[in-house]
């Protein structure tokens, strides 16, 4: 796969991700596509995936990242950026829970669908609103 396609595979996980489209995030992952995110916690295969998203967009309803570079190597793209969102609290998202963070993402593309994303940021901001401790 050139460079040029498994960067354009990389954008299209990161629009489907901002647009909230968990079936569309599923298209583009492979069956057994590994999850890791910035506590090191890690889940592997689409549906549990699927249902991760669906959770985490639940808990994040205005959830969005902004790629502001990227970097190549084979089939391994770099994504540095940030990421923000309002905590839903008691069913509410009040302004005093938004949070915004420096982040950076890892995606390994196999013919044409992310096989692992991981994700790298210091996501103490949610977590202290939330009220959860890391592990």
């Amino acid at each position: 796969m050139a460079a040029s396609e498994v960067h354009a595979v990389v954008r299209r996980f990161l629009d489907r991700i901002n647009a909230h489209d968990v079936d569309g995030i599923c298209r583009l992952v492979t069956v057994d596509h590994l999850f890791v995110d910035a506590l090191a916690q890690s889940v592997r295969g689409r549906e549990r995936l699927r249902a991760g998203w669906k959770a985490y967009f639940d808990l994040f309803p205005d959830y969005r990242v902004t790629a502001d570079r990227f970097t190549e190597r084979g089939n391994v793209v770099g994504v540095f950026g940030s990421a923000e969102a309002t905590c839903r609290v008691n069913s509410r998202l009040l302004p005093r829970n938004h949070w915004k963070i420096p982040a950076a993402w890892q995606a390994v593309v196999r013919r044409g669908r992310i096989a692992e994303w991981r994700v790298f940021c210091d996501n103490q901001p949610a977590r202290r609103i939330l009220g959860w401790e890391p592990p």
